[in-house]
């Protein structure tokens, strides 16, 4: 039989909360993650539970269930400060359907992005989006991604408004399906780091007057993406990889303090 000491740890659950955060705060549950945290991880009295809200960093609470579905946090100290705010890069993303379109904010989310923009284009297929739903998601793969913010999703925008609104400073990366861009390494070799943002068009692909009004942007850079045609929410994995990978962070080693374990402990 194995020993005390060769025991599994588990990290703290993490959760998103829109409450400040601060010492000795004394934080009301929703009911849904009253009830994740005491029926579906079935933690108990004084057990961790790590608490972000996307202004005030990380910090440590300690559970106090009041029943089936309600508990209160009591929140005990940082664990980690808040970086720069939207300091990732931006998504703008054609709207595509229900399953793809969740599943490319949630792996946009856990690639670093801090903005999610939903825009309209010639060829979308779609006007309808679960703003709430897609939020949730956004929010769900912060806790995971153990990041300290989520994502904004906002509100469906035709492109040529989004792009006319477009900082100066921050380069727009546009994926080109086309196959007249060069490879994204290629065209992101001598790019300095800084702030950008990845287009994603539509199923469908860009329109042509949609491409020749992009080529005119001083801000936009197109690349692409392979030899292959990839499914939207496909590109966006691809094309966040390769530019946090030349541009971004993802050169940056991973930080979080390790808190928790199987039996309420706390370092």
């Amino acid at each position: 039989m194995p020993g005390p000491s060769s025991q599994p740890t588990y990290r703290a659950p993490r959760l998103f909360v829109e409450a400040d955060l601060a010492e000795g705060v004394l934080l009301p549950l929703a009911r849904d993650q009253a009830r994740y945290l005491l029926t579906v991880l079935r933690r108990g009295q004084d057990d961790p539970v790590r608490l972000f809200n996307g202004r005030d960093g990380e910090w440590l609470a300690r559970l106090a269930p009041g029943g089936r579905d309600h508990a209160d946090l009591a929140v005990e100290r940082q664990l980690r400060p808040q970086p720069p705010t939207d300091s990732g890069p931006w998504l703008l993303l054609a709207a595509i359907k229900r399953g793809p379109m969740e599943l490319a904010v949630e792996k946009a989310t856990e690639l670093g992005v801090a903005r999610i923009l939903p825009v309209r284009t010639r060829r979308s297929n779609t006007d309808r989006l679960n703003l709430e739903r897609l939020e949730r998601i956004a929010r769900e793969a912060a806790e995971q991604s153990e990041r300290l913010d989520a994502p904004g999703v906002a509100p469906l925008a035709p492109l040529d408004d989004v792009l006319g609104a477009w900082p100066a400073e921050r380069l727009l990366i546009a994926g080109d399906e086309s196959g007249a861009a060069p490879p994204a390494l290629a065209a992101l070799g001598g790019v300095p780091p800084g702030p950008f943002g990845l287009l994603v068009g539509p199923e469908g692909g860009f329109a042509p007057d949609e491409l020749d009004g992009l080529a005119r942007l001083a801000f936009v850079r197109r690349i692409g993406l392979g030899p292959r045609v990839l499914r939207a929410e496909t590109a966006v994995v691809v094309g966040l990889a390769l530019a946090q990978a030349a541009i971004g962070d993802l050169a940056a080693a991973r930080s979080g303090a390790e808190v928790g374990n199987e039996h309420g402990g706390a370092t």
